[in-house]
């Protein structure tokens, strides 16, 4: 049994994949969007999207997102 206070579980998305174009966030192809995986918190999910984005560095076109899933699950989280 943990003495630690357990800390709000705030869930959060990376996933990335080349773009139709520079200038906007349209995916060229979904079939090959890249879902890297759901994290429990931010601290976590940037390490994820940081490993693939240095991954994928010389790719100008691929980019990776971090998606707030608790903002679009639970609206009264945005504050947080």
């Amino acid at each position: 049994m943990s003495t630690e206070p357990e800390q709000k579980q705030l869930l959060h998305l990376v996933l990335g994949g080349e773009l139709a174009s520079l200038d906007g966030i349209t995916f060229k192809d979904l079939a090959k969007l890249d879902i890297v995986g759901v994290f429990p918190n931010y601290a976590t999910a940037h390490t994820a999207w940081k490993a693939k984005a240095q991954q994928t560095v010389d790719q100008a076109q691929t980019r990776y997102f971090i998606v707030h899933l608790h903002r679009l699950l639970d609206p009264e989280t945005a504050k947080a």
